[in-house]
């Protein structure tokens, strides 16, 4: 069986990269913005290690471990930061964070706000691990 050339593999890249950039600029939550970047990264790794493999040396391949090494770097800053801003507006809505911006930009509004927040409703409770207490025995009640 033969394998893929070349511009498949190019295609495949652009279709990925596609994907990330329309998931990014289409999307206002954060953790999924975040992934479509990583989604247009990994498109383009794959342009390296396909230009490296069809050229027949190991550039592109030594680069991408580098990236990924970095990328990794980057995701485990980033969804800290995203829990830490989390924390304090309760919300991942990039919209909400107009007080992130600089002193002397004006705020932007967005067009069609999101839709209230529904309740959660209440968690389950568990019961306490560790023995049961002892229950008084009911044969004793006549």
């Amino acid at each position: 069986m033969n394998s893929p050339d070349l511009p498949h593999y190019l295609a495949c890249a652009a279709v990925l990269f596609v994907l990330g950039l329309v998931g990014f600029l289409a999307r206002r939550n954060l953790i999924l913005m975040f992934l479509s970047v990583e989604l247009m990264v990994q498109g383009v790794a794959l342009n390296f290690v396909a230009f490296a493999r069809f050229r027949g040396n190991l550039d592109g391949q030594s680069f991408v471990l580098f990236m990924l090494t970095v990328a990794a770097c980057e995701a485990a800053l980033a969804l800290a930061l995203i829990l830490a801003l989390y924390r304090t507006q309760a919300s991942l809505d990039v919209s909400l964070w107009q007080n992130l911006r600089e002193d002397d930009l004006d705020a932007t509004e967005d067009d069609e706000p999101l839709p209230g927040m529904m309740p959660e409703a209440p968690l389950p409770s568990l019961p306490v691990a560790g023995i049961a207490p002892a229950r008084p025995e009911e044969s004793n009640r006549v």
